[in-house]
Order: C-alpha cells, then sequence, then structure tokens
C-alpha cells in the first residue's frame, strides 16, 4: 500500500505565462494550509500536451537544504522567497 497520494487538479488559464503566475500563487496559498504541499515539483501544460510540462518554480538546492522559490525563468539570484513577498 503506498503512503502518498498525489492530487492532480486541472485548472485552465488562457496562455502559459497566466497558468505559471496562478500554479504558483496556488502552490504558496497551499504551502501555507500543509506541510505536504511541494510547491517545487508544480509543472503547467498545455491542456493538448499535457506530457510537455513547464516548470513553475525555479527549486534549485540552497545552502542549507532550502530550495529557490523564486520562478523558474527568473534571472534574478536564487533566494528562499521572491523579494517582492518581502515588500509587506
Amino acid at each position: 500500500m503506498t503512503d502518498r497520494w498525489v492530487i492532480h487538479l486541472p485548472v485552465t488559464a488562457p496562455d502559459l505565462h497566466r497558468a505559471q503566475i496562478f500554479a504558483r500563487t496556488a502552490a504558496r496559498l497551499l504551502a501555507r494550509l500543509s506541510t505536504r504541499v511541494e510547491p517545487g515539483g508544480v509543472t503547467v501544460s498545455a491542456e493538448d500536451q499535457q506530457g510537455v510540462r513547464h516548470w513553475v518554480f525555479c527549486d534549485r538546492p540552497l545552502p542549507g537544504g532550502a530550495r529557490c522559490a523564486l520562478p523558474s525563468d527568473d534571472t534574478a539570484p536564487c533566494s528562499r522567497r521572491a523579494p517582492w513577498l518581502d515588500r509587506r
């Protein structure tokens, strides 16, 4: 018997950019509710090409065991938190 189950939740968006924004937002909100959410594993795909996935987060390893929380296409140095989240 398996100890873990993965939830596949199809949500549509009009384009790749907005799909990635929505996925990042949803992953961050869900991660606040549960430690079992793995934002680094979030990908998006075209509805008719679900085998071609696009990463949402960078997720590179950082010193101390943390992972980069920036978008996958960000050019800023890797960080545990997105800089714009610290502006609140």
